[in-house]
């Protein structure tokens, strides 16, 4: 998980905490949005991700207005065991690793599919699974080494994610076909019954939640500052997502994300299917730097965060054994799953965006309420009262529900 470095300025700038946010919600997961959302296409799911980012915004608001309440470096740990106590801080801790460790098996599968694709173009016949296991490795070794490693490994592949992204992007746009876009090839469409499916995924694409305490630490009690750095960050996030779709769906054909879905939905068989659409040689390797620097970058900011969770839970040193016992932990479990089942790309995204409803909508909506009442004339308070709250909270109870009715296929699936 980012950081920030503590500021003892009395005047900071909000821009690296904007870049901190959407840093974090962008990521991997970004792959996943074309393909879940093909049955809602483009402007459904555009309203879905509109809303989830409306309550996931107000969500994360939620968490600053209860920890201004205590002390700046607070953690969401602490707020939530001082306000809902033992049990349902149980519960948000189990959570968050869950969703750490299904995001560590989703970048191990993801990277072993886009590293094999890589492979592929330079004429090396390397599995999916020794490529991915082989990355973990390696990625295990760096955060073995050091947080200061991680940094420093991460400040490059950003790097190299924003040029390549950019360069991706204008290619892209520059292809967009208007009837692909608006599917005018389907004479009689069906688009709404499919969005309650991509709601899950449109959850985990914003998860940021664990940073607000950080900003607090950084900006101090500061809620005005704090404010713009989650209204600036979620909206950058939502506007490259929509850039993404147009990108996406206005060059591939709705009935085409059928069988990118059937083979799995993982990196490379999107990256494979826009390369043979468009036919552009310069495109695909773009689109293949670009899909390997942003695998890389979620890789080491997950494994990371869960890294220094499960240190903290279990007490290990900082010492060469303790980090390699922690360094254990973290990933010979994801890495076993990748090579029993080494294509759940879409499935542990899924899962991911279930497990986050607790710490990134119950739990704050709770807080919220709770903070309230104990804390009357607190000076921060986010709008809409009680209808806002209850209406983040729905929001995370719905998602929840619709991640488990798709599983037992009672939703309508586009394919």
């Amino acid at each position: 998980m980012a950081t920030l470095t503590t500021s003892s300025s009395a005047s900071v700038s909000v821009w690296g905490g904007v870049m901190l946010i959407a840093g974090t919600i962008i990521g991997a997961g970004m792959f996943s949005l074309p393909v879940v959302m093909s049955g809602a296409w483009f402007f459904w799911s555009l309203a879905g991700l509109a809303f989830t980012w409306f309550c996931m915004l107000h969500s994360g608001l939620m968490i600053l207005e209860a920890n201004l309440n205590y002390r700046p470096g607070a953690s969401f740990d602490t707020l939530t065991r001082d306000l809902l106590g033992k049990k349902w801080n149980l519960l948000n801790g189990l959570s968050i690793a869950f969703v750490l460790y299904i995001l560590t098996y989703a970048y191990i599968s993801a990277s072993g599919s886009i590293l094999q694709h890589t492979f592929s173009s330079l004429s090396l016949n390397i599995s999916a699974r020794f490529a991915g296991t082989g990355f973990a490795l390696l990625i295990a070794f760096i955060v073995w080494l050091s947080t200061k490693a991680v940094n420093r490994v991460t400040a490059i592949v950003l790097g190299a994610k924003v040029i390549t992204f950019f360069l991706t992007f204008g290619t892209l746009l520059g292809h967009v076909q208007p009837a692909i876009l608006l599917n005018t090839a389907d004479s009689n469409p069906h688009y709404a019954p499919y969005l309650l499916m991509t709601l899950p995924f449109c959850l985990a694409s914003f998860g940021y939640h664990g940073n607000v305490p950080s900003l607090v630490k950084y900006y101090g009690k500061n809620p005005a500052a704090i404010v713009r750095c989650l209204v600036g960050g979620t909206l950058i996030a939502l506007g490259l997502y929509a850039i993404w779709l147009l990108g996406t769906m206005g060059n591939i054909p709705r009935h085409n994300f059928i069988d990118i879905a059937a083979k799995g939905g993982n990196i490379d068989v999107l990256v494979q299917a826009l390369g043979s659409v468009l036919n552009s040689k310069n495109l695909g390797l773009l689109l293949v730097a670009f899909s390997n620097f942003a695998v890389a970058s979620s890789f080491l900011g997950v494994t990371l965060g869960l890294f220094d969770y499960l240190a903290d839970l279990f007490s290990f040193d900082d010492t060469s054994s303790g980090r390699l016992k922690t360094a254990g932990l973290t990933f010979l479990p994801p890495v076993a799953g990748a090579l029993c089942w080494p294509n759940g790309f879409l499935y542990a995204i899924g899962y991911a965006g279930l497990a986050a409803t607790v710490w990134a909508a119950v739990v704050p909506a709770l807080l919220a309420r709770k903070s309230r009442k104990r804390f009357p004339d607190a000076p921060f308070r986010v709008w809409g009262g009680k209808p806002l709250i209850i209406l983040v909270l729905c929001f995370g109870i719905v998602n929840a529900a619709v991640h488990i009715l798709s599983s037992f296929n009672v939703l309508p699936a586009y394919q």
